[in-house]
């Protein structure tokens, strides 16, 4: 089952650098210029307008998120 979810993310991860839009804010978690884009339990943080994408972090979704993210960004 890991390596299934490990291949989704590595898929959506993909799918992000072609369509970067996709995802949300999270004005609530950070102030920085980055989106979420959720799979399974974890979520994708990711630096839209990079090119090459910028993945800044991917996380379990039931992790202090905004507290982990302050120490990143």
């Amino acid at each position: 089952m890991a390596d299934h979810v490990e291949s989704v993310i590595r898929e959506k991860m993909a799918f992000l650098a072609a369509n970067p839009g996709a995802g949300h804010w999270r004005k609530n978690l950070t102030k920085s210029p980055v989106k979420f884009f959720p799979v399974y339990s974890y979520l994708i943080v990711y630096r839209p307008d990079t090119k090459p994408l910028q993945i800044v972090s991917l996380l379990h979704g039931r992790r202090d998120v905004e507290k982990i993210l302050k120490g990143r960004l």
